[in-house]
């Protein structure tokens, strides 16, 4: 793909958001995107952020290959202790000044941003101290590892003139903007619950040709450096659940535990069933684990007169006339669906999620991420995030509770792994609520 086709696809629905038709509609079901529309895209042409990357792993490369893209970024320098790495980010960035320790990094005044795409234990002091080193920041999810140093970054932040993004995607992804509007507009009817999932077969076990690195490179295998599944996988979609009920759960329960990967020892869990339980009784029903992929993955909001899948950019109406009784009936017998017809009934669709009829919540091609790559996919909202932080960095503006979501989501995963170690329902802590959570 050319880097002009890139942009053109990337760009397309930020470049005309603040201009088409329900544009407005659509910022005021996701607040955040105000900060890089059409026109404050326009207003930085010919300007470029100079981006420093802590963490050149497998996703650290990952945004560095989105920033090639990315014409108002360029990147200055490279930070990793690991040798093999950092050799390999420089290969992509030649002309980029290389570290092994970021504090000497921070102290070169021609950065402006600085990304940080390292093992979760180190995200919060990481992101600390390059606040206090006055640069912007971008930092993958999930916040932090523990609820005090998440409450730690965000009262910095609030004390701080500082740029801060998470890596919450399905923010700046498309068919979640629009499905989250259509929610709110009521298509679905009332949201009653939240189901949301993710499958995979795959031991997360990295190799690993010196074993000093072990603990460094398959970080999330472990409790000093990692939340697991919940941080890891589940941060994305309770972000969604928040956003869509503009509410958080008051209590949390789950069970979890090691079920298949048990020679490797590994200390979190691969198994993890999670319900997240509102004020009103709604629930979300979370599940994941890493030996199975047949499901994938779902973000799936359940409707008093539809489900939206905002995984999968498809929605579904409980009384859907767009196919006559005939048509379904013509249709299953050609497929072959029924081994036998049915002979009477006042209605040819069976109780079967294969009787819904699919809407798609965009026009024309649906980019699907189906869960299963460990490193990340195009189209899911990432190289819009990033965008959106480069482009802050030449600005200074703050894009709209990007922070107060992550901070959120990062609560909920958390708690979830307090609720499945200890075996209790949790009532979420008054001490981590902050202003923008309502119960």
């Amino acid at each position: 793909m050319s880097n002009i086709e890139h942009n053109d696809g990337r760009r397309s629905f930020m470049r005309t958001l603040g201009m088409m038709a329900g544009g407005a509609a659509l910022l005021s079901t996701a607040p955040w995107l105000a900060s890089c529309t059409g026109e404050k895209q326009a207003a930085i042409a010919g300007q470029q952020a100079r981006i420093a990357l802590i963490g050149t792993g497998s996703r650290g490369q990952y945004h560095l290959h989105n920033l090639k893209f990315i014409p108002h970024a360029r990147v200055v320098a490279l930070c990793d202790i690991y040798q093999p790495h950092l050799d390999e980010a420089h290969a992509l960035f030649p002309e980029a000044k290389t570290y092994t320790d970021y504090r000497k990094m921070l102290e070169d005044p021609e950065i402006d941003g600085v990304i940080i795409s390292t093992p979760l234990g180190t995200h919060a002091r990481l992101t600390l101290d390059s606040l206090d080193a006055g640069k912007h920041v971008f930092c993958e999810k999930a916040m932090a590892l523990t609820l005090d140093e998440c409450k730690e970054v965000y009262d910095k932040y609030n004390s701080c003139d500082n740029v801060l993004y998470y890596c919450m995607q399905r923010m700046y992804d498309e068919k979640y903007v629009r499905g989250v509007k259509m929610i709110n507009d009521g298509l679905i009817g009332d949201v009653v619950g939240m189901r949301c999932y993710w499958f995979r077969n795959a031991d997360w076990r990295r190799e690993c040709p010196d074993p000093a690195f072990e603990r460094l490179i398959n970080w999330r295998l472990y409790r000093e450096t990692s939340g697991g599944l919940m941080t890891e996988l589940a941060s994305h979609q309770l972000e969604v659940c928040s956003w869509v009920t503009g509410k958080m759960p008051s209590k949390i329960m789950g069970m979890g535990d090691i079920i298949h990967w048990k020679q490797d020892a590994r200390e979190v869990y691969d198994t993890v069933n999670v319900v997240y339980k509102y004020s009103d009784g709604r629930t979300i029903s979370y599940e994941s684990l890493i030996s199975n992929k047949f499901n994938g993955m779902e973000d799936q909001i359940l409707g008093s007169k539809g489900t939206m899948n905002l995984a999968t950019g498809l929605y579904y109406l409980e009384n859907d006339d767009t196919r006559s009784g005939i048509k379904q009936l013509l249709s299953s017998v050609q497929e072959s669906v029924f081994s036998a017809i049915p002979a009477a009934g006042p209605s040819w669709r069976p109780e079967t999620a294969d009787a819904y009829v699919p809407h798609s919540i965009l026009e024309g091609v649906t980019h699907v991420n189906h869960g299963q790559s460990t490193v990340g996919v195009d189209h899911d909202g990432s190289e819009d995030i990033l965008s959106a932080f480069c482009q802050s960095c030449i600005t200074g503006e703050r894009a709209v509770n990007v922070v107060e979501e992550a901070y959120s989501a990062t609560a909920l995963c958390l708690l979830g792994n307090l609720a499945m170690e200890t075996g209790t329902t949790i009532d979420f802590p008054e001490e981590y609520k902050i202003r923008y959570m309502k119960f």
